[in-house]
């Protein structure tokens, strides 16, 4: 046996036995001392064989013995704690890799709650606060041979990650701070930018390392979630070292390299989200997309297709990466093209969230942005294709936001993509979500300069000094020959015109079939625009007179067409259809809903149909309709502002009156509102039954099941309201019932905007209905729509309608609790 070896073997076997056997604070403590040796820490060091020995072969069994000693009488047995001092000096300076596992293993191993438990717990937080855990991950970064590495590679990576859970499992409610995620984390990025800055160094020197243990530690913190901690302290760091420095480059090139490949997904999310911009992202990824598949797959599909909770900011730095270099290009037209291919797919139009169908539409324009004409030119017939299919799909789509993407994306992609063709041109709403799409469209500007951004030189015109005099009020000397002086009508004051009418030649017709006549036959536009604007005001002035006519005057409003460009023509048009609907509703409910299945109808006129019947239903039902509509002209004479309807000397009479009199049961100040039937009662069944039989027939140019899925949508909407409208009348439960029974066969339908209307339906359906009848006529209807309710509130892809089946699972639970008796207690 090796002399050096066998000495040093004996010396830490009288160490042990001394500690063991001993209680002499003084021997405890030389024999501690002499150990330190071993440590390289004192005066007189030990041989470097016999360190090596020391650390390799008995380092962790002689910390062990430490903890096993470790007690409260023990620590005593010097004064002023220099006994612990000495203790804690071996682990906060011996090798950091045994220390830390021993530490580990003695918290795991002691009582809770314990003294020993507490101190194990202290000197883990001092030994993170002195570094140490850099210096853990340094050892691990230099090139190993021993068999046993990788097995304690492993052990390491699972404490060092999962400190924060081993320690609150241990310690509970006596936590230190320290050991909280919020606050390890960061500093394990600080500790681990440490480790990196040694290998730096390492390699400037000429010796190898490897940097695969903290990309093991990178892809397992963030799989666990800890990207913001972890990332928000090495990403800024990073950046501000590899922007000047192609060695820190290539050391994150392959930091992120190693990571493996079941962690690969949490990293590279997390750097896109951390990172200020596309520059950034390829300081720290370099190539990485090319080399690696999975970086291929998470860059280019999963943060594209499958993901879209990331922000504006997050999409721009993520295909702009991708399009700073020519090798990593070609992914970026790829992508392109297939989300033009998902964003046209029909399937994915009534399937995908909103949400998402946004996301998929700035990736879109932000690709387009930054490719160029020629690199577009190669695929420009399959962009096309994949474009015209997808505008056609949104405008089909009967939300409104989804029809304005396509007309947004459409009219970037097209001029982008064939700018020598025709431009597409749309008439759309602009909000904050049309102007940011319009603004991806346009690449961000590499830098900002002062001087762009001042006005350009241009020459003096001759009107530049009149408006100088207008805005300063003083007079400019005035160019030799200008004539401005005598042409300028800038001191004229305009006169105030706002109050003035326009005088019309013609007057409208008394009569209402005066009115129908006016607008079947007239050529006297003026005649026709007056009598339209008249009409619905007439018919409240004589119902008997609307009653004979109610049918034929509906057929006369359904077709009227705008022939001089009347401001407001659909709603004045729409106001007097409903006027006659009020008027006669049996009858013209009958007609509408017999013309909303008829033949040679426009789908614009169907949904005419279908919104004039839910505002009459609504007026009908509304308690003290009105009998005439409210004056929309100019108002007629009325009492002047400085002199009230009311005298002021009567009001001072009646408030002495109400002050003076003594009352002996004091009810309602003012008189209520008269009482009034609800007209809605006895016609409901005209306006609801027609519409829900002929549903599920389809038409030459009509098909609700088919193509025609906004009329659809907008049907069970109506539907809806009818049903909500109809409450306490004779005909709920069996308008109920079959509402119901309509649900049920349209419950998987894929349009979003169907759903939404079936969802809302139900809700009218338990808000109407009595709960009495509900559970007596409806209960197996009742049950098959809260299995369906509960299974679209977990699994709808659309917010909306998870909402929805939300608010109706939460009405049946209300009805269930009103009915039901509570449980004994």
């Amino acid at each position: 046996m090796d002399p050096v070896l066998s000495t040093v073997r004996l010396t830490v076997r009288e160490a042990v036995h001394t500690l063991s056997s001993s209680e002499d604070g003084g021997c405890i403590f030389s024999t501690l001392g002499s150990l330190k040796r071993y440590l390289g820490e004192t005066e007189n060091p030990a041989l470097p064989e016999e360190q090596e020995e020391f650390a390799r072969i008995h380092f962790s069994t002689f910390l062990r013995c430490l903890v096993g000693k470790l007690s409260p009488d023990w620590l005593e047995l010097l004064p002023d704690g220099q006994l612990e001092e000495l203790w804690a000096s071996f682990f906060l300076e011996g090798p950091a890799d045994q220390a830390f596992l021993v530490l580990m293993e003695a918290i795991e191993g002691a009582a809770s709650p314990s003294f020993r438990l507490m101190k194990m717990a202290r000197l883990l937080a001092r030994f993170l606060s002195a570094g140490r855990m850099a210096a853990v991950m340094e050892g691990q970064c230099r090139q190993q041979t021993e068999p046993a590495f990788s097995l304690l590679q492993e052990t390491l990576l699972s404490k060092v990650v999962g400190l924060p859970d081993h320690l609150g499992n241990r310690l509970q409610r006596e936590n230190l701070a320290g050991f909280f995620p919020q606050n390890y984390f960061p500093l394990l990025g600080e500790e681990l930018l440490q480790a990196l800055q040694v290998v730096v160094e390492s390699l400037r020197g000429g010796l190898d390392c490897s940097v695969s243990f903290l990309s093991q530690v990178l892809g397992k913190a963030c799989v666990h979630g800890r990207q913001k901690e972890l990332l928000g302290v090495l990403v800024p760091r990073l950046t501000a070292l590899t922007q000047g420095s192609c060695l820190w480059q290539r050391v994150c090139w392959r930091l992120v390299e190693r990571v493996p490949d079941r962690a690969m997904e949490a990293v590279l999310t997390g750097l896109v989200e951390a990172a200020s911009g596309p520059e950034v992202l390829s300081w720290l990824l370099g190539n990485l997309v090319m080399k690696s598949k999975k970086a291929q797959f998470v860059m280019t599909q999963k943060l594209l297709f499958l993901q879209y909770r990331y922000t504006t900011p997050v999409l721009r730095s993520l295909l702009g990466y991708l399009a700073m270099d020519s090798q990593r290009r070609p992914l970026l037209i790829q992508a392109l093209k297939e989300l033009l291919e998902t964003w046209g797919s029909s399937s994915a139009i009534r399937r995908a969230p909103l949400a998402q169908q946004h996301y998929i539409s700035k990736a879109i324009l932000v690709c387009l942005a930054h490719l160029g004409e020629a690199e577009l030119q190669d695929c420009r017939d399959e962009l096309l294709a994949s474009l015209m299919a997808g505008v056609q799909s949104h405008l089909d789509s009967s939300l409104p936001a989804v029809r304005r993407l396509g007309m947004i994306v459409a009219e970037v992609a097209s001029a982008q993509i064939h700018p020598e063709g025709p431009p597409l041109r749309f008439q759309y709403e602009e909000d904050e979500l049309t102007r940011e799409l319009l603004a991806l469209a346009t690449p961000q500007p590499a830098a900002d300069s002062p001087s762009e951004a001042g006005p350009p030189v241009a020459p003096l015109t001759a009107e530049t000094p009149n408006e100088e005099m207008v805005s300063s009020g003083g007079p400019q000397a005035q160019p030799e020959g200008s004539d401005s002086e005598l042409d300028s009508d800038d001191e004229f004051v305009p006169y105030d015109m706002s109050g003035d009418t326009e005088l019309r030649s013609s007057k409208a017709p008394v009569y209402v079939r005066d009115c129908m006549e006016a607008l079947t036959t007239s050529e006297n536009w003026e005649r026709w625009e007056a009598t339209l604007r008249a009409l619905e005001g007439l018919i409240f002035r004589s119902p008997a007179a609307t009653q004979e006519v109610s049918v034929e005057l509906a057929k006369v409003l359904l077709h009227l067409e705008e022939k001089t460009g009347v401001a407001g023509f659909e709603g004045l048009r729409q106001r007097a259809l409903v006027a006659v609907t009020v008027t006669d509703p049996v009858r013209v409910a009958e007609y509408l809903t017999t013309q909303f299945y008829a033949l040679n109808y426009s789908l614009r006129q169907r949904m005419d149909i279908l919104d004039v019947l839910t505002l009459a239903a609504q007026e009908l039902s509304r308690p003290g309709r009105r009998q005439k509509p409210p004056q929309r002209g100019p108002p007629g004479p009325g009492p002047q502002p400085g002199s009230p309807a009311t005298p002021a000397w009567r009001a001072v009479v009646e408030e002495r009156i109400r002050s003076k009199t003594r009352r002996v049961s004091k009810g309602s100040a003012g008189q209520g509102p008269a009482a009034d039937p609800n007209k809605f009662n006895s016609v409901a069944g005209y306006f609801f039954f027609p519409l829900i039989q002929l549903f599920d027939r389809p038409l030459v140019t009509f098909d609700l099941l088919g193509d025609d899925q906004l009329v659809l949508g907008r049907l069970v909407h109506t539907l809806g309201a009818l049903m909500y409208l109809s409450v306490n009348t004779m005909v709920a439960v069996p308008m109920g019932k079959a509402l119901l029974e309509f649900v049920w066969a349209l419950r998987f339908h894929g349009d979003i905007y169907v759903r939404q209307g079936l969802l809302s339906a139900v809700s009218s359906v338990l808000l109407s209905v009595p709960a009495e009848r509900l559970l007596a006529d409806l209960p197996d209807e009742l049950l098959e729509a809260q299995s369906w309710l509960a299974d679209v509130a977990q699994k709808d892809p659309d917010e909306d309608c998870r909402t929805l089946a939300i608010k109706a699972l939460l009405l049946l639970e209300k009805l269930r609790d009103k009915l039901l008796p509570p449980p004994p207690p």
